[in-house]
């Protein structure tokens, strides 16, 4: 396929051979002045349109057609008077300047114009990028507000049907609850991208946060094997977070390395205290991140290359866990696990054990 810059030059080459016929088809009318302007203004018209390359490139073919059959003896690039190779020197230097000056000006035009656009863009584009951004966090709770309805009442429907010995039913409820979910991290997003997410931190049990992880995903796990190990030295562990929300995270994390892990490998989930955090590292040995992929995943709706279509989920599930974390003073980060595999570092503030009447 020909490049439109060369194609550009194809039509400018085909101008200058019209134009030429049609020059020919009144040499006898013409003075050699007319046909000297009107090949200027080709050679003018080539430069602004293709640059200085194609200017000269018209220049030269502009001089050699003059040449050819315009200046006597014709159809020779003899010249019976001299003063023709006057007027055709002339033509060729005015020709060759003229594609000069018309790309120096064209370059001084996109300067300023590439100065006025920065200058615009630095006063323009932070505003424009923080007005979409409060306009798509808008438009986001809205539409997740209002599917809520809908969708409550395609999952009734559904139920009607199941009761009427409509097997299709069932998958109406699954894809329902699949939007739901969706939905339901929409606003979480919207929320804590607001600053409207309640957070309660208060002093909460390591033991109570990780006992209400394994109950809640014990049957998402198909029968995986689910490892659990705290900090040695028998010492109650407690923190300053949301349970609700720390509960949030962990469920997230390990139900991503359920769906990421190849069957039969363990998902371990170990506790341990690091300075005043403590830190929850679910480990699993699915493929990895790779290393440019591991900021990225936290992106809402990213998902890594090769990610298989049927793992299901919003691509929301690593922002909103981060957002959450960072919500309670934390952090939530990605290591590549040693022998293969991921492990993701939930780190929460850690408390002091309080003494008998202070635990809440």
């Amino acid at each position: 396929m020909m490049r439109p810059r060369r194609l550009g030059w194809v039509v400018w080459v085909g101008l200058a051979g019209a134009t030429t016929l049609l020059l020919l088809t009144l040499r006898g009318r013409l003075d050699k002045a007319h046909v000297v302007l009107v090949y200027l203004l080709l050679v003018l018209g080539g430069s602004a349109a293709g640059g200085r390359r194609l200017g000269l490139l018209l220049a030269g073919a502009a001089f050699l057609l003059f040449n050819w059959f315009f200046v006597p003896p014709y159809g020779t690039f003899a010249v019976a008077d001299p003063f023709d190779w006057l007027v055709l020197i002339a033509f060729l230097i005015v020709s060759a300047v003229t594609a000069q000056m018309v790309h120096r000006l064209q370059g001084e035009a996109e300067a300023a114009r590439r100065r006025a656009d920065e200058v615009d863009s630095l006063a323009v584009h932070a505003e424009a990028l923080r007005e979409a951004d409060r306009l798509k966090d808008a438009l986001l709770a809205s539409v997740s507000h209002d599917l809520r309805t809908p969708l409550t009442t395609i999952k009734a429907l559904a139920h009607q049907l199941w009761d009427q010995g409509d097997e299709r039913a069932l998958a109406i409820v699954e894809e329902a609850d699949r939007m739901n979910r969706l939905v339901a991290d929409l606003l979480d997003l919207s929320r804590l991208k607001s600053g409207a997410m309640q957070v309660a931190v208060e002093l909460t049990a390591v033991d109570d946060l990780v006992g209400a992880v394994v109950q809640r995903v014990s049957g998402a796990l198909s029968g995986r094997e689910f490892r659990v190990s705290l900090a040695e030295g028998g010492t109650l562990l407690v923190g300053r977070f949301d349970l609700v929300h720390a509960l949030h995270i962990l469920i997230n994390l390990v139900e991503n390395a359920h769906k990421y892990s190849p069957a039969g490998s363990p998902i371990e989930l170990a506790v341990d205290v690091r300075a005043d955090h403590l830190t929850f590292a679910v480990s699993d040995r699915g493929p990895g991140i790779a290393p440019a992929e591991q900021e990225r995943i936290f992106e809402p709706f990213y998902r890594p290359p090769g990610t298989p279509p049927d793992v299901g989920g919003s691509g929301l599930g690593l922002t909103i866990a981060r957002k959450l974390a960072e919500a309670q003073s934390g952090t939530l980060a990605y290591e590549p696990r040693e022998g293969g595999g991921s492990r993701f570092l939930l780190s929460l503030p850690a408390a002091e054990l309080p003494t008998a009447g202070e635990f809440p």
